[in-house]
């Protein structure tokens, strides 16, 4: 059993349904290190892009994913990725690494390169890790467990708003379809598909204030957390 006061928080959930800012601020409340596993699969995607690398050929993106580092490293307004050494954490949101992951991270290979680096980083717990897999997959023991959605013109809204503050102008009808269309990829591939854990509790976030997700998380987290004392 882990330590008391270490446990574990999966966050899943499909595109912009909230997860990376409710996780980021979920951890800084308890202490926690933020785990942005879509991050880590973006960073990832845009390595392969920037060599040209044929993305319909598995093996050739494995081969690549091997030699790839991908650190997460905090800072006051939350994590900064970096690929072989640069910051990438604005050049990941760009529309074109968006339109790609999909693809990169259903490729078992990568996944389990990227899976191993996660489940190391929550061995002692102490962390919060979102992604679509978390709970399913990479932690399927984790001690709280939570799966939001969100409306898809909610999603769009908030892809779009996320966009524009790295100064790229999107239609929001695009990123609505381009959302529908990234969360048939994710729950129908055949490695890892995006599904609701059994044990996880489902957070509808199309009408919650980000303050209000956090308190919701928070709450069953410290409810967990006395329950072990």
């Amino acid at each position: 059993m882990r330590k008391s006061k270490n446990i574990v928080i999966a966050i899943d959930g499909p595109a912009a349904s909230g997860k990376s800012t409710t996780a980021r601020f979920v951890a800084r409340r308890l202490g926690y290190l933020h785990l942005d596993t879509g991050a880590m699969y973006r960073a990832m995607t845009l390595r392969m892009l920037r060599e040209g690398i044929p993305l319909g050929v598995e093996g050739e993106v494995a081969r690549v994913a091997r030699q790839t580092e991908i650190v997460l490293k905090r800072s006051d307004d939350g994590n900064r990725v970096f690929l072989q050494g640069e910051d990438v954490t604005e050049a990941i949101r760009m529309p074109e690494v968006t339109r790609h992951v999909s693809t990169v991270s259903s490729y078992p290979a990568v996944r389990a390169v990227l899976v191993d680096q996660q489940r190391r980083l929550a061995q002692e717990g102490g962390v919060v890790l979102e992604g679509r897999d978390i709970g399913t997959v990479v932690l399927p023991d984790a001690d709280l467990k939570i799966f939001m959605v969100a409306d898809v013109r909610e999603r769009a809204r908030r892809r779009k708003k996320d966009l524009l503050r790295s100064g790229v102008e999107v239609d929001e009808q695009d990123l609505a379809r381009e959302i529908l269309e990234r969360d048939t990829r994710d729950s129908s591939r055949e490695t890892s598909p995006l599904r609701r854990a059994e044990d996880a509790i489902q957070l509808d976030t199309s009408d919650l204030s980000v303050e209000d997700q956090v308190n919701f998380i928070v709450a069953r987290a410290e409810e967990i957390l006395k329950n072990r004392q």
